[in-house]
């Protein structure tokens, strides 16, 4: 059996670190949204590649949003 060969990804940068004036806010539902799949869930750091602290950060403002319906819980229904 032949070595398999590795695979290296670049290290994705958080957006927040290297934009400071980036704010992480929930009244602004545009940068939101990039943050939420098309069904509604919250895109983890492993594959956005935010840091821990600004994870956080997004998946609070988020939930604030959901909760004053800026954002919807959940992607459109189908029947």
């Amino acid at each position: 059996m032949p070595p398999q060969k590795r695979v290296f990804y670049r290290r994705r940068v958080c957006r927040f670190c290297t934009d400071k004036e980036l704010v992480m806010d929930y009244k602004d539902a545009k940068v939101l949204r990039n943050f939420v799949t098309e069904r509604g869930k919250i895109i983890p750091k492993r594959i956005w590649g935010t840091c821990a602290t600004h994870q956080r950060q997004v998946t609070e403002a988020i939930k604030r949003a959901r909760h004053l319906a800026l954002l919807p819980y959940t992607g459109p229904t189908q029947f």
